[in-house]
């Protein structure tokens, strides 16, 4: 048991802390140079250096963009029902939360000061380019979420992209090389415009550089979705190039805020459930019960071996074992501190009192309030969008919403009345700035002898 005091929260003990080992490591310059110089060939070698990385790394090398008749075909053979309306379910909660944020921001527009008009317009991106992991699972709520936002928000054209996993026989028997069907299916339900057979690095560059269907390719101004680390560090070379992105996102974080109100099998297995991503989730419990902190302890490997397949099973117990944590806490207000120091992507909350809860934390990517409730319904179907912040990213951002295809852009007018006294404090504080060009051009709107000009 290690009582060591953490986080700088009095009251505060580890019962396990996470020590991540060297298997779990690597080296971030490595992969931002190797990623970079990945992105320098691409924009030397257009589509053709797209389509030699795709043979190279997914052994892949069809079409960049897949046909609206061969996805149809896909979705109609290899789709069953249970799972198109399970998507369609999701779809439409996810799509309806989306057009709810979009009501919620309001252009503004107001007379300031009398004769000085201001205001704002939200106005979308023209395109958006959405990744879809492929690696270890089918990641269909991904396909959902970055797409329908970005719908919600009124973008007018979307791109997705998402790796080819599986072969497929076609009807006149040409095998090819697929993404997963309901993949596809989720991607056309949320209208997409074209889909990418593509994944990785390549994929991000084809959507940010347009290369991806010849001249006819839109440039993506904003790309968002999750990733491995090679995709990760390509969004983040490309933002410093000028394209958008939802944010840089690390490896899954779940956090469990708990009292002896909730069972330890219940707190497990929504560890366990989040620490299957991989062998670098994160996964901590807060909790004022010590009792209920040695279970957990105890239940976390007992359900990853008995409950999981494999490779899940394998990745929950090194997860665990690397980045698990249990910490106890004195009080409900430790806890909320504890939390706030962690500011994990994913928070549950299974206590008495929800409603303080809720009022007192400030630090998390998406909040679950309740037994009723788990990352999981989140992750795929409850309607509130699963790509958020993680890396204690939530103590300034939130996490991936319709505001991420938005342009807030403001604009101001003026009669020549209303200009003046504004004019005159801008041109006083001109000079006192040491800036004489901005205060004659203040002085012209204020009707001042200026010489000639």
């Amino acid at each position: 048991m290690e009582r060591n005091a953490t986080m700088d929260v009095e009251g505060t003990y580890y019962l396990k802390k996470g020590q991540p080992s060297s298997d779990t490591q690597y080296d971030e310059t490595y992969v931002d140079k190797r990623v970079e110089d990945m992105l320098l060939r691409i924009q030397k070698g257009g589509e053709s250096e797209i389509k030699r990385l795709a043979f190279e790394l997914d052994n892949y090398d069809g079409d960049i963009v897949m046909t609206p008749e061969i996805v149809e075909e896909i979705i109609s053979t290899a789709v069953p029902q249970k799972e198109k309306d399970a998507i369609k379910f999701s779809h439409q909660r996810i799509k309806a939360f989306a057009e709810a944020q979009r009501d919620g921001l309001k252009d503004t527009d107001m007379e300031i000061s009398p004769g000085y008009r201001v205001g704002s317009r939200y106005i979308p991106v023209s395109c958006a380019g959405c990744y879809v992991p492929g690696g270890r699972y089918a990641h269909i709520a991904s396909a959902l979420m970055g797409p329908t936002t970005a719908r919600g928000a009124g973008v007018p054209h979307v791109v997705a992209a998402t790796p080819p996993r599986v072969d497929f026989a076609l009807k006149n028997g040409v095998v090819i090389k697929i993404p997963h069907p309901s993949v596809l299916y989720a991607l056309r339900l949320a209208g997409v415009d074209k889909i990418l057979c593509i994944g990785g690095v390549q994929a991000i560059a084809a959507m940010s550089y347009g290369l991806y269907s010849g001249e006819r390719s839109i440039r993506c101004d904003v790309i968002c979705g999750p990733g491995n680390r090679f995709v990760t560090a390509a969004k983040k070379y490309l933002f410093s190039k000028g394209v958008g992105i939802d944010l840089i996102a690390g490896p899954t974080e779940t956090a469990i805020i708990a009292d002896d109100s909730v069972s330890a099998e219940t707190v497990a297995i929504d560890l366990v459930s989040q620490l299957e991503h991989g062998p670098d989730s994160a996964a901590a419990l807060i909790t004022t019960s010590e009792s209920l902190g040695e279970e957990v302890l105890k239940r976390v490997p007992e359900i990853s071996r008995s409950l999981l397949p494999e490779p899940n099973q394998s990745a929950a117990l090194l997860a665990w074992k690397n980045f698990g944590e249990i910490i106890i806490c004195s009080s409900k207000e430790a806890m909320v501190q504890a939390s706030d120091y962690i500011a994990s992507e994913h928070l549950q909350v299974m206590c008495q009192d929800l409603a303080y809860y809720k009022k007192s934390l400030k630090n998390y990517g998406s909040l679950f309030l309740g037994e009723n409730v788990c990352v999981t319904l989140g992750d795929k179907s409850s309607g509130p969008n699963h790509v958020l912040p993680t890396k204690k990213a939530s103590r300034y951002t939130g996490g991936l919403y319709v505001g991420t295809f938005l342009k807030c852009l403001s604009w101001q007018t003026a009669t020549k009345d209303g200009a003046k006294k504004v004019a005159f404090a801008a041109a006083v504080i001109s000079r006192a700035e040491g800036m004489e060009g901005h205060a004659l051009s203040s002085d012209l709107r204020n009707r001042l002898h200026i010489g000639k000009l």
